[in-house]
């Protein structure tokens, strides 16, 4: 209903202000470390390999309100947003 067309219009305008960052070789090349170090005892996903990977190489913080998926990465600058 109209609640969740003015949610998507709020994500939409907050994603608008973020830095888009390429994929480069460098974040590549950390996401399939990561996979080989985190996939099988931490069942770290691909997607997430790519998120945490990003962060390390890019050297800023990851802001996630799902932290269990990232708190074991050595290296990962991490934070959890205030519950509202």
């Amino acid at each position: 209903g109209d609640r969740n067309k003015k949610e998507l219009q709020t994500i939409i305008r907050d994603l608008k202000k973020l830095e888009i960052l390429h994929i480069q070789a460098d974040i590549s090349i950390k996401s399939v470390e990561l996979i080989g170090q985190y996939a099988l005892s931490h069942k770290l996903s691909l997607p997430d390999a790519l998120i945490a990977a990003t962060a390390i190489c890019e050297n800023i913080p990851l802001y996630t309100l799902n932290t269990k998926d990232f708190i074991f990465i050595e290296g990962i600058n991490l934070f959890a947003p205030e519950p509202r």
